[in-house]
């Protein structure tokens, strides 16, 4: 990793907080100027791995030097706005990163099938926009900038999910519902930090966290944690406010289902961690509360709900995006725990969880870029059609379940370990029942892959396919993460050890 972050040069590294979030910006202009999807792909490509070396860079400057502060325009925070990039924001720039390269790297065949070639620019200058957002929300240290590339995520992924109705009109009504729960979550959460700066005179959130102790008992800002806590909720997907999910990721175009997958809600709950840590005083009752009665209790009954709701689904993608909001449970449940073994663990199922669900979402991609699946009836018999997408396919719905060998296995096992040591058994027993269940919904899908009569050809012969180099490549990169990060664990559980205490460091000062 310091090979790769040592290819940025050091004037340019200073500024690299600004820089990633400039560079997909500007580029977004140049991706829409384009006269085909091809040029367009390569403008958007050179963008997310520029993206990656600096977000490289900044990981590498975090754990050798602490936090990074960087004030825009020259104007000291609290007066200037402040990217801040500290050990847990580092985390998640990492998923943003990586994920991202490998979603555009998948997404030339992909998009190409889906998207008409008059539109495929204009559809990667969107992607570009909403990658902007996302590493936009994860370093910067205001909180009304933190809404602004919220939105700005928001209103392109709204764009990214309409456009999946070339091939099924029913993501037109998906965008349009995201965007109305979209926009009354950014509502609640705008109006939670209007409150906040009225009550403390600043927007930057290390200045907010420094003056909110002292105002614990004000009404005003119990009225905004409680906006916030709706708006980014609504966001994250936390049951019961996920209603916008199972459609959007269902119809979407596969390329985008696969990058929201895996960093969409990450961000949001992200944006949660910072809030409830390092901006209010979570020893204040009010919030304090809100560990076991909100983010604990909701995140095991939606644990628990959306996989067996995923169970009866026949779509797909339907069923993987229920479990998306059961797996979004689990990362609540580790931030009610509300210690640092628990927002660890949190943490931990927030990166598992982006490479077993991206691997998912791209198979189902490539099934589709060949036999144009949906149902699960039609993976009937894909071991012998596509065996090398299959195997990866399993290697992620085992992951998913926590199966040992698996790196999904580490996210229970330290979720786990957590709530015992509050002494939360039923927590531990709500983990192994939701387990069990999605052991139920994975495994319909595993059967159908490797049990199932095959498809047949119109001479009666199996039929073969292999998906495109392009689109195997990111899925084996993600299906051999799942394996290899079970026997080294260490590098994942370090950087989410570290993002646990750099939380619970803002909660202590």
């Amino acid at each position: 990793m310091e090979f790769l972050a040592s290819l940025i040069p050091p004037s340019l590294s200073a500024h690299a907080p600004a820089v990633i979030v400039v560079t997909p910006l500007l580029m977004a202009a140049v991706a829409a100027l384009m006269p085909n999807g091809r040029l367009g792909w390569a403008v958007t490509l050179i963008s997310t791995v520029f993206a990656a070396l600096l977000a490289l860079s900044l990981i590498v400057e975090v754990q050798s030097a602490g936090v990074i502060s960087y004030a825009m325009g020259g104007w000291a925070p609290p007066a200037g706005i402040e990217f801040r990039i500290d050990a847990l924001n580092a985390v998640l720039l990492l998923v943003i990163a990586a994920l991202g390269l490998l979603s555009v790297i998948y997404a030339l065949p992909s998009v190409a099938d889906e998207i008409a070639e008059d539109r495929q620019a204009l559809f990667y200058s969107a992607f570009l926009v909403c990658f902007a957002g996302l590493v936009g929300v994860a370093i910067t240290g205001d909180a009304f900038n933190m809404f602004v590339f919220l939105e700005i995520s928001s209103i392109s992924t709204y764009v990214l999910v309409g456009m999946g109705a070339n091939h099924d009109r029913r993501a037109l009504t998906a965008a349009y519902n995201y965007l109305v729960l979209g926009t009354i979550g950014a509502t609640f959460f705008v109006i939670g930090v209007g409150f906040l700066y009225m009550a403390t005179g600043t927007l930057n959130m290390a200045d907010m966290a420094s003056r909110l102790p002292d105002l614990s008992d004000s009404r005003v800002v119990q009225a905004a944690f409680a906006f916030i806590i709706v708006g980014l909720g609504l966001k994250a997907a936390m049951f019961p406010l996920h209603l916008w999910l199972p459609n959007a990721y269902a119809y979407a175009p596969n390329f985008v289902t696969s990058f929201l997958a895996s960093t969409a809600t990450k961000v949001a709950f992200y944006t949660l961690v910072r809030f409830l840590f390092d901006v209010f005083w979570p020893e204040a009752p009010f919030v304090a509360v809100s560990f076991l009665w909100v983010f604990a209790i909701l995140g095991i009954v939606g644990m628990i709900v959306a996989s067996v709701q995923a169970v009866f689904q026949d779509d797909a993608r339907r069923l993987l995006a229920f479990s998306s909001v059961a797996q979004v449970g689990y990362m609540m449940l580790g931030l009610g725990i509300g210690t640092a073994a628990g927002v660890s663990a949190g943490m931990l199922h927030l990166v598992n969880h982006a490479m077993m669900k991206g691997a998912l979402f791209m198979a189902l991609g490539a099934f589709a870029i060949r036999f144009g699946i949906r149902r699960i009836s039609d993976l009937n018999g894909f071991a012998q059609s596509m065996p090398f997408t299959s195997i990866a396919f399993t290697i992620a719905g085992l992951s998913l379940v926590g199966v040992p060998m698996t790196v999904g296995f580490w996210s229970k096992w330290y979720l786990g370990v957590a709530a015992l040591e509050n002494g939360w058994w039923w927590a531990v027993a709500a983990l192994i029942l939701s387990s069990l269940i999605a052991l139920a919904y994975v495994a319909r899908m595993l059967a159908a892959i490797w049990v199932a009569e095959p498809h047949h050809d119109k001479a009666g012969a199996i039929a073969h396919a292999r998906a495109p180099w392009l689109m195997l490549g990111p899925l084996w990169v993600l299906a051999i993460a799942n394996i290899w990060f079970f026997f080294q664990p260490d590098f994942l559980v370090s950087l989410t050890n570290a993002a646990a205490q750099a939380a619970l460091s803002g909660a202590t000062r």
